[in-house]
């Protein structure tokens, strides 16, 4: 039996104020499980579907239904071209995603990792919500136990992406371009972090110095 086949679906919030409220808490949450998770991870720490599902658990809480669980049918993404594989694919593609983290963890940069699981995430949309969310917070996850610590800065590289989405949206958009002709190349996220991981150091300069970080 397909273990996806009966996920819960559905809202669970009362009205539009009760889901801000719910939405606010659980970015809370969930960012303080990223950095505990992150700033415990050691040499047997593995990204896992499991991580993926409490990261979209954590999300969407008490918001929609299907926190914990892969889609078990179709999902449409609204403004772009890129239609999200069957829902019968996703538990193999999560794992190949996984996969390819794991296997590549100590030979690629840790932007690179962090791209991949932005594009990836998205890309195979496996949740019915919260995509975005757990695909901004795995990269970040990553991003910084491939480091070995947590990155400092008040505005985080999620927070920042949640300011101004349409550099984020370029990026998947390039990256999908590029994987329709069998190419993996996420490096356009990769750009996009790396100017996000410099504009996130840069406010501690400010908050130490009180003044604006000279431009390089």
């Amino acid at each position: 039996m397909n273990p996806t086949q009966f996920v819960p679906k559905g809202l669970a919030y009362r009205d539009l104020e009760d889901k801000v409220r719910l939405e606010s808490r659980n970015v809370i949450i969930q960012t303080e499980f990223v950095l505990h998770t992150a700033s415990n991870w050691n040499p047997n720490s593995r990204v896992t579907p499991d991580l993926l599902k409490e990261l979209q658990r954590l999300a969407v809480n008490q918001i929609y239904r299907c926190a914990g669980f892969f889609r078990d049918g179709g999902a449409m993404l609204k403004g772009g071209t890129h239609r999200p594989p069957p829902h019968e694919q996703v538990p193999g593609l999560v794992a190949q995603m996984c996969d390819y983290i794991n296997d590549n963890w100590q030979i690629a940069t840790a932007a690179h990792l962090s791209a991949y699981l932005m594009w990836r995430m998205n890309w195979i949309h496996p949740f019915f919500g919260g995509n975005g969310r757990t695909s901004r917070a795995i990269s970040y996850l990553a991003l910084c136990a491939k480091l070995g610590f947590v990155l400092p800065g008040t505005k985080t590289i999620p927070e920042l992406i949640a300011e101004d989405r349409d550099p984020y949206y370029n990026a998947l958009r390039l990256a999908d371009a590029k994987w329709e002709k069998q190419q993996l190349d996420v490096s356009a996220m990769e750009d996009l972090i790396s100017r996000l991981l410099a504009a996130q150091l840069v406010q501690i300069h400010e908050q130490a110095t009180g003044r604006k970080a000279p431009k390089a």
